[in-house]
């Protein structure tokens, strides 16, 4: 059993170290159990089921065999004048740091870096919801990760405006990240919380992993806008606990980067708990975009919805593969999943496979997918009435997102993702 860091000898934990730097903050026995995990397991490949068709382990080995960049800064101007959204509080994380004075704060509420956690939340908190022996990329964060951000939001706090995270990645060359997130959402608090990820400069990795706690009678909306370029290749795993009567709704809206692989687990551990998950994928050139969601129901009477729709354009490849859980004592359940997607064109790939393992006897659980060219008949129909093929088009595309994009909470957000959406289906 390894339980320090520095007995680890083996060659992969040689080579992971050289790209993603030296640990941070994380307990030397977490740390032990992360690299026993990775020398076991290694980075998945195209052979790791979940990874079928995104294959980590090639794309670090052949595009961050050297890490030889430097992190770049940015003036306050820059950020007030590019990054700022009125009527909201701006957060600026700064590859993967906290901006402190550029920052606004809502009042009652603790944000600071992760290092500087308080320690009854370390304690309570950090890596008892992503389990280091769980996947290789938690593993590899737990051991490697040395930034990232804290919130807290205390008990019967309603935040009066979103918090918008603003997300910047400013290197030279090639560099790799490992970011851990915690965000505690106490009894009785609401926020709405809108994480928003630029064009990178250079060519970055980023391994993040953000943990969640909500909660009794907790309320929270969080939108993820995923639009980093095509110099990004990134994995962001989001863990999410939920308690008894919390509300957690969760938007994730993904329209570039050259490798995104979103992983979201959600974990309804006590009654009466409700999710709803939604996501929008637009794939172009050759990107590759993969999101997978485990729902897991432990209690009774909880709900969870799930919609995620794509849009497959040049030689993308788009994947959803959704699973929801309903154990024994989860009675009462009523969960719902479903996959929608748009094939532009014949080089394009759609790839989903929504799952359901029920042990319970009480529920009411479906799922379902689709996969289709643009409806011809409502395209005949726009045409027909003097609108152009390319605009009719559009049109449809338009409808089809609408759905998902109708759903963010904060209308500053759902204004942004549509321009957003306009912009990258050009």
């Amino acid at each position: 059993m390894v339980t320090d860091k520095l007995t680890v000898t083996h060659q992969l934990s040689e080579e992971l170290s050289k790209i993603s730097g030296k640990a941070g903050f994380m307990p030397a026995k977490e740390i032990g159990i992360a690299l026993q995990y990775l020398e076991e397991n290694g980075i998945p490949n195209n052979k790791h089921e979940d990874y079928k068709y995104c294959n980590t382990e090639a794309v670090i080995r052949k595009e961050f065999k050297n890490i030889n960049g430097r992190e770049i800064s940015i003036q306050e101007k820059d950020l007030k004048q590019n990054y700022y959204v009125e009527g909201a509080y701006n957060i600026y994380v700064l590859n993967g740091k906290l901006s402190l004075e550029y920052s606004e704060f809502p009042s009652s509420a603790i944000i600071t870096a992760v290092e500087n956690t308080p320690s009854e939340d370390l304690k309570k908190h950090l890596a008892a919801y992503a389990k280091s022996n769980e996947s290789a990329f938690i593993a590899l964060n737990t051991a490697y990760a040395d930034r990232g951000i804290f919130i807290k939001i205390k008990s019967g706090l309603v935040v009066d405006k979103t918090i918008v995270v603003h997300h910047i990645v400013r290197t030279e060359n090639t560099f790799f990240f490992n970011i851990r997130n915690l965000f505690v959402i106490e009894k009785n608090a609401q926020v709405k919380i809108t994480e928003t990820f630029y064009p990178s400069t250079g060519k970055n990795f980023c391994n993040t992993l953000t943990e969640i706690f909500t909660g009794e009678h907790a309320h929270v909306n969080h939108c993820q806008v995923q639009n980093q370029g095509h110099t990004f290749y990134g994995v962001d795993t989001l863990h999410v606990a939920q308690n008894r009567y919390s509300n957690y709704s969760h938007s994730v809206f993904t329209f570039s980067g050259a490798l995104v692989r979103n992983n979201l687990r959600i974990s309804l551990n006590e009654e009466f708990c409700e999710c709803h998950l939604f996501g929008l994928m637009l794939g172009k050139n050759q990107q590759i975009i993969d999101n997978h969601t485990l729902v897991d129901h432990q209690k009774p009477n909880c709900q969870s919805n799930e919609l995620y729709k794509g849009i497959a354009d040049g030689k993308s490849v788009l994947t959803f593969n959704g699973q929801i859980f309903v154990e024994r004592d989860a009675q009462k359940t009523n969960a719902y999943q479903s996959s929608k997607n748009i094939l532009l064109n014949d080089d394009a790939t759609v790839n989903a496979k929504p799952e359901l393992e029920i042990y319970a006897n009480d529920v009411k659980c479906s799922h379902g997918t689709s996969t289709g060219k643009v409806d011809e008949n409502a395209l005949f129909y726009l045409k027909a009435r003097g609108i152009g093929e390319e605009n009719a088009r559009k049109l449809l595309l338009h409808a089809f997102a609408h759905e998902i994009i109708g759903n963010v909470a904060d209308a500053d957000t759902a204004l942004f993702v549509e321009t957003l959406f306009e912009h990258n289906l050009n």
